[in-house]
């Protein structure tokens, strides 16, 4: 669990999430003095993938990643120990939205004003979880209708900061969001 003096950051994912949607802000967090929890459906090794793009497609392609442990089951996070939200995308957001603790987990920071960092497909789990409404977010850019039809507004940026939430399309925008994130977390939840 926690370490209640330190100030820690939940990601929450599980398999098949774009590797470095995961591992750049876990990195990128720890480097700033977070502490860093990753959360899954159940606790075990998860296997990341890879999404990239190949001529001749008309989507990604998807390629095993790395293998990471979570360290907590949703149904095990207690979200008032932590002080920020990260959601990666990939393909972990389609079958994790469905998950009643990781819906319970979102609404938690949502419901606080708590920072949140959500990337690519993440806006799915924000959709399913009902926080979406009145919402300015980016996502990958397929998902713009389904941000819409949950009530949201699609911004096509690489860091949209709406409060205290900082949302992206998909990793090649981690330098301006993560900067962006790491500008809100400074104001609102600094390392202690």
């Amino acid at each position: 669990m926690a370490d209640t003096n330190r100030s820690s950051v939940l990601i929450i994912t599980g398999d098949a999430a774009e590797s470095l949607e995961v591992m750049y802000p876990y990195q990128r967090l720890l480097e700033e003095g977070y502490e860093v929890h990753i959360a899954a459906p159940s606790r075990k090794r998860l296997q990341f993938v890879v999404h990239d793009f190949v001529d001749g497609f008309d989507t990604y392609t998807e390629k095993p990643g790395y293998t990471w442990p979570a360290d907590l089951a949703f149904a095990e996070v207690r979200p008032e120990r932590y002080v920020a939200l990260v959601i990666p995308g990939g393909r972990a957001p389609e079958y994790i939205r469905n998950n009643g603790d990781c819906q319970r987990i979102v609404k938690h920071f949502a419901e606080h004003d708590k920072p949140i960092a959500a990337i690519c497909h993440a806006s799915q789990v924000l959709a399913a979880a009902g926080v979406l409404a009145g919402r300015r977010t980016s996502a990958y850019p397929q998902l713009a209708c389904d941000v819409r039809a949950a009530g949201g507004e699609y911004v096509d940026g690489d860091a949209v900061v709406d409060g205290t939430w900082v949302t992206a399309r998909a990793w090649p925008d981690h330098p301006a969001w993560m900067r962006a994130f790491m500008e809100v977390l400074r104001n609102k939840a600094p390392v202690r």
